[in-house]
C-alpha cells in the first residue's frame, strides 16, 4: 500500500499537478485577458461590498474569509521556511509568480461554483467541483469521485495533520502534554463545526481578519525595525530566482531547486486549482449578483494568501540571518528561531499562538468543504453529517499526538487525484468562464452594476438552476 501511494503521489506532484496547476494557471491567465493585473481593482471593490447574504446564502466576505481559513495554515508559516531552507530565497519568488498566474485559476473554478450551485434540502446554497462536473459536463461518477477524495484529504486527515502542527508547537512553547492539546483542540472545533455552515462562516468572518491583520501587523513591526536591510532582502529574493547571486539557504545557481520548491509550497498554501475553495465559493449570495462577482473575490483570497501572509513569513526570516543551509533547522522551528531573534523569547509564543489560530481555522474550514461533499453524494442527512463531524473530530484528536507521515501522504495523493479531476473539468469549461467574464466586464463597462441573465445563456438552460438565477 505505501509504494502504491508512493507512486501515486510521484505521478501527481511530480509530474501532473505541478506542470498541470501552472499550465492551467497560465492558460487562464491568457484566455481571460490578463484578468487577474488589468481587473486587480475590480476585485478590490468586489470585498468592498462583499457583506450582504440572503436566506439561502453566506455573505461573499464569508465565504473569502472561510476560504482563507482553510488557505492560511501552517503552510505560511512552516512551509514558506521549507521552502527558503530547500529552494533558498529564491523560492519565495516562484511562489509569487505561481500565485499570480492561480489567481485566474481561482477565479475560474470559484465562478464556474456559482454558476451551477443548488439549493439543498434546508434552502442553503450549495456547489463545487462535484457539482459543475456533474451538471456543466454530465459526468456524475467523476463528480462523485471528485467528493470521495476531497472527504478523504480535507476532511479526515489534513485536520489530523493540522492537530499535530498546533500540538508540536504547544507542547515546544508551553509544555502541554500533546493528547490534552488535541482533546482542547476538538471540543473548540465541535462547538463550531456542529452549528452548521453558517456558524463556520460567522466563526471564519470573526477570526480570520484578525488572525491575518494580526500577522501581518507584526511583521511590518520587523521591517520597520530593519528598514535598511529590506531593499536588499527583496532583491535577494529576485535575483536568487534566477541564480545570479548565492542567497542564504540555497546554492548559487540553483534555479532548478528555488523553482521547484517556490511552485510546490505556493500551490499547496494558495490551493487555486485544487478544488477546494469553490466549495465554500459557491455557498455564498453573490454581490453583484453575477457569478463572476464571487471569482473576482476568491482570486483576491489567492493574493492574500501567498503574496501578503507568505511573503511576511519569508521577509522575517530572510531578515533574521538564522537561516542556514544544512543545519537541520527548517518548518515551524526555523520560523520560531527568526522570530525569536527579532523580538526575543515572546517571539516563539508568538508562532505558537500563530500556529494554534492557522491551523485551527483550517481545522474548521476543511470540514465545511467536506460537508458541501457529503451532501452532493447524497448522504448529508442529520446521521451523514453527524458521523462525518465525529470522524473529522477524531481524527484531530488522533493526529494531535500521532505521527501522521504515512496518513499524509495517502491524503496528498487523495488531494492528487481531487485536483486533477477539477483541472481538466475547469479548462473544459473555460469558453463558459470566458462569456461569464465578457458579460460581467461590458456590464461594468456600460456603467451599470452587473447581473446574470439566464436567457442570455440559452446552452444552460437545462444545466443551471434557474430558480437561483431568475
Amino acid at each position: 500500500m505505501t509504494a502504491i501511494i508512493d507512486f501515486l503521489n510521484t505521478i501527481f506532484w511530480g509530474y501532473v499537478l505541478i506542470y498541470g496547476l501552472l499550465a492551467v494557471g497560465v492558460f487562464f491567465t491568457i484566455r481571460l485577458g490578463f484578468l487577474q493585473f488589468l481587473h486587480f481593482g475590480e476585485m478590490v471593490r468586489a470585498i468592498r461590498g462583499a457583506r450582504q447574504s440572503d436566506a439561502s446564502g453566506i455573505s461573499p466576505f464569508q465565504a473569502l474569509c472561510t476560504s482563507l481559513a482553510s488557505r492560511v495554515g501552517t503552510g505560511n508559516l512552516a512551509g514558506v521556511a521549507v521552502a527558503l531552507y530547500l529552494g533558498g530565497a529564491g523560492a519565495i519568488f516562484w511562489m509569487w509568480m505561481v500565485a499570480l498566474v492561480g489567481m485566474a485559476t481561482a477565479y475560474a473554478e470559484s465562478s464556474l461554483a456559482q454558476l451551477y450551485k443548488v439549493r439543498d434540502g434546508e434552502g442553503q446554497y450549495r456547489g463545487g467541483p462535484a457539482f459543475y462536473i456533474a451538471k456543466g459536463l454530465k459526468a456524475p461518477w467523476a463528480g462523485g469521485v471528485f467528493s470521495v477524495a476531497l472527504i478523504i484529504s480535507f476532511g479526515l486527515v489534513f485536520n489530523a495533520v493540522q492537530a499535530n502542527s498546533i500540538a508540536d508547537a504547544m507542547e515546544g512553547a508551553f509544555g502541554v502534554p500533546k493528547l490534552w492539546v488535541g482533546i482542547a483542540i476538538a471540543i473548540l472545533a465541535g462547538l463550531v463545526i456542529f452549528g452548521g455552515l453558517r456558524s463556520i462562516a460567522r466563526f471564519a468572518e470573526l477570526v480570520v481578519p484578525l488572525m491575518a491583520g494580526l500577522y501581518v501587523l507584526m511583521a511590518l513591526i520587523v521591517l520597520l525595525m530593519n528598514i535598511t536591510e529590506v531593499p536588499g532582502v527583496l532583491m535577494t529574493i529576485v535575483r536568487s530566482a534566477f541564480g545570479l547571486e548565492e542567497a542564504a539557504g540555497g546554492v548559487a545557481g540553483s534555479v532548478t531547486a528555488a523553482m521547484l520548491n517556490g511552485i510546490k509550497r505556493g500551490l499547496f498554501s494558495n490551493e487555486a486549482g485544487m478544488g477546494s475553495a469553490p466549495n465554500v465559493a459557491a455557498t455564498a449570495t453573490p454581490a453583484p449578483h453575477h457569478p463572476s462577482s464571487q471569482g473576482l473575490v476568491q482570486a483576491m483570497g489567492v493574493f492574500i494568501d501567498t503574496l501578503v501572509i507568505c511573503t511576511a513569513t519569508a521577509v522575517m526570516i530572510l531578515l533574521s540571518g538564522v537561516l542556514e543551509p544544512g543545519s537541520g533547522v527548517t518548518g515551524t522551528q526555523l520560523t520560531q528561531q527568526a522570530m525569536e531573534s527579532h523580538i526575543g523569547v515572546a517571539g516563539t509564543y508568538f508562532i505558537a499562538i500563530a500556529i494554534l489560530f492557522f491551523a485551527f481555522t483550517s481545522i474548521v474550514a476543511n470540514y465545511a468543504y467536506a460537508e458541501n461533499a457529503l451532501i452532493f453524494l447524497g448522504a448529508g442527512n442529520k446521521l451523514g453529517l453527524t458521523l462525518l463531524r465525529l470522524a473529522a473530530l477524531g481524527m484531530v484528536i488522533w493526529g494531535a499526538y500521532e505521527a501522521v507521515t504515512t496518513v499524509f501522504n495517502a491524503a496528498d495523493a487523495s488531494m492528487g487525484l481531487m485536483a486533477t479531476i477539477n483541472l481538466i473539468a475547469i479548462t473544459l469549461l473555460s469558453g463558459t468562464v470566458v462569456k461569464l467574464t465578457k458579460d460581467y466586464m461590458a456590464q461594468i463597462k456600460a456603467g451599470e452594476v452587473p447581473t446574470f441573465k439566464a436567457a442570455d445563456y440559452p446552452e444552460l438552460k437545462a444545466k443551471i438552476n434557474n430558480n437561483i438565477w431568475r
